[in-house]
């Protein structure tokens, strides 16, 4: 790829792929930056922000290039980069630092520090440092916290490492980043970047029809729900708007910012490639009108890895609005369960058959890892081993709360419905045979699938 000629045309379907800075300035951009196009000569490619700022550039303050979707590539990929990319953002080095990171991924810190700085151009401390000054930055122009507040809230262990980052960063102190606009009292607003086109209409449909009465609403705009999160519980908003997706965030902790935004992204899939997934399942004649007319759709994803669980458990062999009605008995307090809690549960909480009664207490009880830096291999592998989760349940809690892109729910009632509506195959064997054209984007296809059953 000439990633000049990217450059040069400000492509935004590259955003978050790749940074460039530019040496006669020492600012690093994202490739649409809407400034001039520098000269060949003083360009230099980064494969991370840390590696553009470990080099030296600070960020672009007009372009934003930290604000940017992150690269389709990790939620393709399931290697430790990629599960660390991952973890990182959900704030896992902030919290148990690097040593907890590498324990989570089953390395030791050197390894990981190699594997990431060969890739990325940076180490997990500098990643996750980059990733402080963005949420300092957020916190900065979108509420009215103190700047030793600020600090703290972003990760940071003293004031003086936050100006200090924050200039590296940013060229300029913390106090100048701050925007005159007047902010409600508790409110964070933000707008979460997405590469276009994106069906958000018909994603955020799809998660209001199964919303949860207590922790979830949709009205046919804003999608609303309840987030359990490290430090605190939170309420989110989200709804579509020109070019991004509008979020609205009240945290208990405004620690808690940088997962919230991890996790509403993965929710939303928003760091999908449209253009690489619509390209390719438009070869087959079966989707390319749904394809024109509805284009970016996304897969719907999870929050939390144990609650996409106890779903596609609900959910199985029961209607969509059965499992709304028996999930919501299970919720306290306008949030999901958490493991313990549903382990505790009393009998008369579960209004299902005994045995996938048993099924949810076995889950809750397992610990299996379903957090975003999951081994999806592993994870698919430790579900079956329980009574009562075959295949079906298995692969969808993969698709949902581990990201995996290529998964086809061949014996699904929907799926096999949809693909008579495009006249595909309908046996399960017959159709899975089919779908090898679809790969590694199967996921998507099941999505589609799914619309045209309707």
């Amino acid at each position: 790829m000439d990633l000049y000629r990217v450059i040069a045309g400000r492509d935004r379907r590259f955003d978050g792929d790749f940074w460039f800075g530019v040496t006669s300035t020492g600012i690093f951009c994202r490739p649409s930056c809407p400034a001039r196009t520098p000269k060949p000569q003083n360009v230099r490619f980064f494969p991370s922000p840390a590696a553009a700022t470990k080099a030296g550039f600070r960020a672009c303050r007009r372009c934003l290039p930290d604000a940017v979707p992150g690269s389709a590539r990790w939620d393709l990929r399931a290697d430790v980069t990629a599960r660390s990319i991952r973890l990182i953002a959900d704030g896992v080095v902030d919290r148990e630092g690097v040593p907890g990171l590498a324990s989570r991924l089953g390395y030791s810190e050197r390894q990981l520090h190699r594997l990431l700085t060969g890739e990325l151009g940076a180490g997990p401390l500098a990643l996750a440092r980059t990733q402080r000054a963005q949420t300092a930055r957020t916190l900065i122009e979108s509420t009215a916290l103190g700047l030793a507040e600020i600090a703290f809230a972003a990760g940071f262990g003293s004031v003086r490492q936050f100006n200090e980052t924050m200039h590296e960063v940013y060229g300029c102190p913390p106090s100048q980043l701050r925007r005159p606009t007047r902010m409600l009292s508790g409110e964070i607003r933000l707008k979460l970047a997405y590469r276009p086109p994106m069906d958000v209409a018909g994603l955020l449909r799809f998660l209001g029809d199964r919303a949860v009465t207590g922790v979830e609403t949709y009205d046919g705009t804003v999608y609303r729900r309840n987030l359990r999160l490290p430090h605190g519980r939170a309420e989110v908003a989200v709804q579509p708007a020109e070019g991004h997706v509008a979020a609205m965030l009240r945290l208990a902790d405004a620690r808690d910012l940088a997962p919230a935004v991890a996790r509403l992204r993965r929710l939303l899939d928003l760091d999908a490639d449209p253009d690489a997934i619509d390209t390719a399942l438009a070869a087959d004649p079966a989707f390319a009108a749904q394809i024109q007319a509805f284009p970016g759709v996304r897969v719907p994803r999870a929050v939390d890895g144990f609650e996409a669980a106890v779903r596609a458990v609900v959910g199985q062999q029961i209607s969509v609005a059965g499992a709304r009605t028996v999930l919501a008995k299970l919720c306290r307090d306008g949030l999901f369960p958490s493991p313990a809690e549903l382990a505790e549960l009393p009998d008369e909480a579960f209004a299902m058959p005994v045995r996938r009664r048993e099924t949810l207490r076995a889950l809750a009880r397992a610990e299996i890892d379903l957090s975003l830096g999951a081994d999806r291999d592993e994870a698919r592998a430790a579900l079956l081993a329980l009574p009562g989760i075959g295949p079906w349940t298995a692969d969808y809690v993969l698709m949902r709360a581990l990201g995996d892109p290529d998964v086809l729910l061949s014996t699904d009632l929907g799926t096999r419905h949809g693909a008579a509506a495009l006249g595909l195959p309908t046996a399960p064997d017959e159709l899975t045979a089919y779908a090898e054209r679809w790969r590694p984007w199967r996921s998507y296809a099941q999505l589609r699938l799914w619309r045209a059953a309707l």
